[in-house]
């Protein structure tokens, strides 16, 4: 299996392109398209988005990972193997936190150039045959070098900001493991503690822990993100209680 994590968007060509490269040289290799709206340019919000969403996948399949807003530049190039899963993209910190995160982790670095590689799309052009080959159970040992660490690493705890807004206008934090009994404050609202949205009133504003284990804010019946004026990297105050 191959899972899909870009900023790409599904309105653009761009991620038809990466799964033509796919069928090309992984044609048996199922194809899921996790997200192609990771926030644009973000590398940090992605990569907290994609350590929390990993764990709902198999051990063996690969992630084609590509927030990439150093394409071109002398930036690395990187496959991680953590938790049992792999991980393709830049050396950004994308893949900085699931490494952090796991135990056992072996880090390469992409050191193969295509003869045809176009300096906007590395996605197609580099990384999906790499994440293509190890998917096929035929690992690049002549493309990559093992590396002990990633030229970029983002703090491996929690991020307090909003990283992701989905298309309800529910604002996503980087937050794991808050208690219900915890002050949640963002751009200067105070929202109380909700299980689910049928439990609290229509229109209203409330948090709880997402089904990939992260603080969201959101409103019954409405958008958190217009309602308060929500955007990603904003802020958010959580305040464990003793």
């Amino acid at each position: 299996m191959i899972v899909l994590f870009t900023d790409f968007g599904t309105r653009d060509p761009y991620v038809g392109q990466v799964k033509a490269q796919l069928a090309e040289h992984a044609p048996t290799q199922q194809v899921v398209d996790l997200l192609h709206e990771a926030p644009d340019f973000n590398p940090h919000a992605g990569a907290h988005l994609l350590a929390a969403f990993a764990s709902g996948f198999p051990p063996g399949c690969t992630f084609l990972a590509v927030v990439d807003r150093g394409v071109g530049t002398p930036r690395g190039a990187a496959v991680v193997l953590a938790g049992g899963r792999w991980f393709v993209g830049p050396d950004n910190g994308l893949l900085s936190v699931i490494a952090a995160r796991q135990t056992g982790t072996r880090l390469w670095r992409i050191t193969w150039k295509p003869e045809a590689i176009s300096s906007t799309f590395h996605g197609r052009d580099l990384f999906a045959p790499i994440a293509a080959a190890i998917a096929r159970g035929e690992f690049p040992a002549d493309k990559l070098i093992p590396i002990d660490k990633l030229d970029v690493e983002f703090d491996v705890g929690d991020l307090a900001r909003v990283i992701y807004i989905d298309h309800y206008g529910n604002a996503w934090s980087g937050v794991r493991n808050v208690p219900q009994n915890a002050h949640v404050s963002v751009a200067g609202e105070r929202f109380r503690h909700g299980e689910s949205f049928g439990l609290v009133g229509k229109g209203e504003g409330f948090w709880f822990i997402n089904s990939v284990g992260l603080l969201e804010l959101a409103v019954n019946r409405g958008s958190a993100a217009k309602k308060y004026g929500l955007a990603v990297g904003d802020p958010v105050d959580v305040r464990r209680l003793n």
